[in-house]
């Protein structure tokens, strides 16, 4: 049973910068595929940026060139630095990995003031 712990949400100006967080509690495998999602409030969980087991990293259109997605195995974390933070961004943010298993955090809220 890996277990996620996401920090870093928290309240930003439209513009400003947020890094999440992601804390596992095993160590990271390159082989392993972790990823940031987020999910408003009565909409599905979107995925926002991936990084693939052979270290391939994919981003949601909506935002590529603001979000990057970093992941350090020594320290068993995965980031995600934010940059130019939208109204719309603001939600729910969970931290993914999988291994055999999919597993889940408990998710940081991210709210950015117009």
């Amino acid at each position: 049973q890996v277990q996620l712990v996401e920090s870093g949400g928290g309240l930003v100006q439209a513009g400003g910068s947020l890094r999440l967080s992601c804390v596992a509690s095993e160590r990271l495998f390159s082989i392993n595929p972790m990823a940031w999602y987020r999910q408003a409030p009565g909409k599905q969980r979107e995925l926002v940026a991936v990084i693939t087991g052979g270290e391939k990293i994919n981003y949601a259109d909506s935002v590529k060139g603001r979000f990057t997605i970093s992941r350090y195995h020594d320290k068993n974390t995965v980031y995600l630095q934010m940059n130019t933070l939208k109204p719309e961004d603001t939600t729910v943010y969970y931290c993914m990995y999988r291994k055999l298993l999919t597993y889940w955090g408990k998710g940081t809220q991210v709210t950015v003031s117009s």
